[in-house]
């Protein structure tokens, strides 16, 4: 498991979501598999998208899609973990998002993973680049932090 992001602390992030592991996250190991570190990310960035920003991906003009992700392990989670998912922004463009994500268990300050995701923003069935939408934007700036 990676050193780089151990040290990560939890005030370092703008926003938490609560998100439950569940018995089919645990692979052969007894451990939350990798592959599912990713949907806690989107989980936690899209709920916070649909909060606060009114995100409804099947009417909206503008939806943000994946275009690079990476995660780092610390530390083990597995079912039935109830899981802290910090996210914060690193970068905010024209029409891109860099999230920065930090996963703990409940109540513990050590992280068990961190990663990033970025988010471009597309026109809904055209997936050519356009503007983050003002609405968005307004809900991403409470996210920014500082290089």
């Amino acid at each position: 498991m990676s050193g780089e992001g151990r040290n990560e602390r939890r005030e370092n992030y703008r926003e938490f979501v609560e998100i439950p592991t569940r018995w089919m996250d645990n692979d052969v190991y007894g451990h939350v598999n990798n592959v599912v570190y990713y949907s806690y990310f989107d989980t936690a960035v899209n709920g916070f998208l649909m909060r606060e920003a009114g995100l409804d991906y099947r009417s909206s003009a503008a939806v943000g899609v994946v275009a690079e992700t990476g995660c780092q392990f610390h530390g083990e989670i597995a079912f039935p973990d109830v899981l802290e998912v910090g996210i914060r922004v690193r970068r905010l463009g024209n029409s891109s998002v860099t999230y920065e994500i930090g996963i703990f268990r409940k109540g513990r300050e050590e992280v068990a993973a961190t990663g990033h995701f970025v988010h471009v923003y597309v026109a809904h069935g055209e997936m050519t680049p356009v503007p983050i939408p003002d609405q968005v934007r307004a809900a991403l700036e409470k996210l920014v932090v500082e290089a």
